[in-house]
């Protein structure tokens, strides 16, 4: 979900990446594995090198939109108090009614994660060459029929 970080006291290093950047954020679910985003280990994540960061610092009554889907990671500088307050903009039934915090994929996009998921386990059936083959297909119909254009 949306959400206004609000720095009330102390202060708070933001690191953000927009969600264009997944393919170099190394996702487990939906949380990144570089956890150290300052001092990330290139050999196990070299992709890392091309998400974009944009930093910011919060102190005593600023205010950070942090837009949905964007991955970020925030550091207490000092001892400080902050409130997060999310909201859902898309319709009500696009979201998981047991998911009070926000913290659950949209509904359609966790049911279309987890037949992505199913059918990679089936493509496992192949031998290697074929199952390359058409997982290449499955990822070029997908860009084809679900990415954005206007992103450049």
């Amino acid at each position: 979900m949306d959400n206004l970080l609000i720095q009330v006291t102390g202060r708070k290093r933001v690191v953000l990446y927009s969600p264009q950047d997944v393919p170099y954020l190394y996702l487990s679910g939906t949380k990144s594995e570089v956890l150290d985003v300052d001092n990330p280990d290139f050999e196990k994540y070299p992709l890392f090198v091309k998400a974009k960061r944009y930093e910011c610092y919060l102190e005593a009554g600023d205010v950070l939109f942090i837009p949905a889907m964007w991955f970020h990671n925030v550091i207490s500088e000092e001892f400080g108090v902050a409130v997060n307050v999310f909201w859902k903009h898309l319709p009500a039934e696009c979201y998981d009614k047991s998911d009070t915090y926000g913290n659950k994929d949209p509904t359609a996009a966790s049911r279309a994660i987890q037949i992505l998921d199913r059918a990679l386990k089936t493509l496992e059936e192949l031998p290697e060459e074929y199952r390359d083959f058409y997982a290449r297909r499955m990822v070029s119909r997908i860009q084809e029929k679900a990415y954005r254009n206007d992103y450049g």
